[in-house]
């Protein structure tokens, strides 16, 4: 039951809410999004890299998320665009419940209308939200991907964001897993792998197929394209859409707005550890439909509009 501080029924079907615009097809089941992130702020605690004499510099705190909000509905895709080393990882980090020891974190998460703690969010992280990570050290070393992808297959049993696991399902993981390394381009012999022994572009298509092997409800992918040729990047981000139209969720982590505007129902423009806009993705048809001077400044400076330089950024 969706919190009523939080939700309420009579927005449903407004464009504009919650600090956001829709598109056309965002869904509010039940009458609230699937995830929802509000005012979230995350600092973390170093030694201040000014100080001089390292030896003797005091502690302070960096700010990198402040006061984030957004929200992703049911059935859409949501790209969070934003320059490189802005703080999109350590938003996916938060909406995981992944947080450094010293990080200091404050903020509201919401998923399926349900208030989350860290405790929560590690739950949901092993149940319901899969996280497709830039870094490709989330494999594990001391497994092959073999079993790392029949373990996968094990927690989501199969593609469907929309099925619902009985105890008298029958799943073939081992054809899942063979199906999916055909449409990533990758031979049976990988199974027997380890991850010192993949390439970038093959160790970024293993954790892909992990991921969508658990069939999660909800799907964060960190920048997943770098190392793939353009029909492997294809590939992926059909397979991301497909997610969402057959029900889920995904929230697309990319410096890359063309990319972005490909793919997603609506984006959100991350600036110095905010979100300056999230808006539909149809609104970046014409700079007039934008409400915030960096999100223009993007537009304008996209190739097909000319790399202009736009002053009230």
């Amino acid at each position: 039951m969706a919190n009523p501080d939080h939700e309420q029924l009579h927005h449903v079907t407004e464009e504009m809410h919650h600090h956001h615009r829709h598109a056309t097809n965002s869904r509010h089941e039940q009458g609230h999004h699937l995830l929802s992130v509000e005012n979230l702020s995350v600092s973390f605690r170093l030694y201040d890299p000014d100080y001089p004499g390292y030896l003797r510099a005091p502690k302070v705190d960096l700010d990198v998320l402040k006061n984030v909000s957004l929200s992703v509905h049911r059935g859409e895709l949501l790209a969070l665009v934003g320059g490189s080393g802005a703080g999109k990882s350590v938003l996916a980090d938060a909406i995981v419940g992944r947080y450094e020891p010293n990080a200091s974190v404050c903020g509201r998460i919401w998923y399926d209308g349900k208030r989350c703690d860290v405790q929560d969010l590690a739950e949901l992280r092993r149940r319901k939200i899969g996280y497709m990570p830039q870094s490709l050290q989330s494999l594990d070393p001391l497994m092959t991907v073999g079993n790392y992808l029949r373990f996968a297959a094990k927690q989501g049993g199969g593609p469907d964001p929309n099925r619902t696991r009985t105890n008298s399902d029958v799943f073939d993981s081992d054809q899942a897993i063979k199906d999916a390394l055909e449409r990533f381009a990758l031979e049976p012999e990988v199974l027997k792998l380890y991850p010192h022994e993949l390439s970038g572009g093959m160790a970024r298509r293993v954790i892909a197929i992990a991921t969508l092997l658990r069939a999660p409800e909800l799907l964060i992918a960190d920048e997943p394209t770098p190392g793939l040729d353009e029909h492997l990047a294809t590939r992926l981000l059909s397979e991301l859409r497909r997610v969402a139209d057959r029900g889920g969720a995904v929230l697309l982590i990319t410096h890359d707005l063309s990319l972005a505007l490909q793919w997603a129902d609506r984006v959100a423009v991350f600036h110095e550890g905010r979100i300056v806009e999230e808006t539909s993705a149809a609104a970046f048809t014409s700079p007039d439909q934008l409400q915030d001077p960096f999100t223009r400044a993007l537009w304008h400076a996209m190739p097909e509009h000319g790399f202009e330089v736009v002053k009230d950024a």
